[in-house]
Formats: C-alpha cells, structure tokens, sequence
C-alpha cells in the first residue's frame, strides 16, 4: 500500500487498516473446529474480533454497552471473551505495557478535556461497515479543553 521508498506518516492511517486476528496457524493432523472438518495442512487465520459479537459472551454483542465490562455497582468486571491483545501462548509479550499505556493515555484526555458532539449535530452513528470486519463509522467530535485542569508543572511535594 506504501511503496518500498516511502516513509509512513500519521496521514497513511486512512489507507492502512488494523485487524483483529491471530497469528495464521496450520493444522499439523486433521480434526474438527465446532463441527467443521479441518484437514491437515489446513491454514486457519483466527479472527479474535469475531468472539467481540458472540451473544452467549456479551448481553448487546452488536452494540455500544459499556456494562460489557461492569458489575451492578459500576466496578470494572474484566470478560475472558476481550481478546484485545491475543491469547493463549501467543498473547503480544508487552500486553501489561500496553494496558497501561492506554490507561495513561486516556486517563489523561479524559481529565484534560471534556468531548461533546459539535453543535448541530444529528448524534453519533452506532451502525458498524462492514469490510472485512466490523469497524465503528468516523465520527465528528470536540475535545473542549477543561479549565480545571492542572498544569503539568512541578507537584508541590517536589516529585
């Protein structure tokens, strides 16, 4: 998609796609997947976003629901059917990482700014397209800077 000679920039993401699957795997003896017959040799490329929509895993498979991942008191409930990162022997090395990578990062945009939808806008649009997998459709949204919020300056305790 990029050529050999050129470089990737951010701008490239709209040609470039991310997809949710496994390492490709081969079977090394014929058996049986849910019923289907797998000879051997045959290479089987997971798709661990399909385990996203399955309805015996999440109450709304095909919707936003952030109760996916809550008990009745608002606490955070992990769910084994999240396979962001992977699973089993070849779940990514760096998955702690970068959990807290992404905790830090939207920890911080959401304590720095507030997001609302533009004004006069119809609302968000939760159907998915379809291409290959299911992917959320671009959204238009502010990040209002809150005033309240520190300057990342020195804490008075010196740290």
């Amino acid at each position: 998609v990029l050529g050999a000679a050129q470089v990737v920039c951010y701008e490239d993401r709209k040609r470039l796609s991310v997809v949710a699957v496994g390492a490709v795997r081969q079977c090394v003896t014929s058996t049986r997947v849910c019923s289907y017959p797998m000879s051997k040799g045959t290479i089987i490329l997971p798709n661990l976003a399909s385990v996203l929509y399955d309805p015996e895993s999440w109450e709304t498979p095909r919707q936003f629901n952030p109760g996916h991942f809550s008990d009745k008191d608002a606490n955070f409930v992990a769910n084994e059917a999240f396979l962001p990162f992977s699973a089993g022997h070849r779940v990514y090395p760096a998955d702690q990482l970068a959990q807290m990578e992404l905790f830090l990062m939207f920890a911080t945009l959401l304590r720095t700014f507030r997001f609302q939808l533009p004004e006069g806008s119809p609302g968000l649009k939760l159907e998915y397209i379809f291409g290959g997998t299911w992917q959320p459709q671009p959204q238009e949204i502010c990040a209002v800077p809150r005033l309240s919020s520190p300057s990342p300056g020195p804490r008075e305790d010196g740290l």
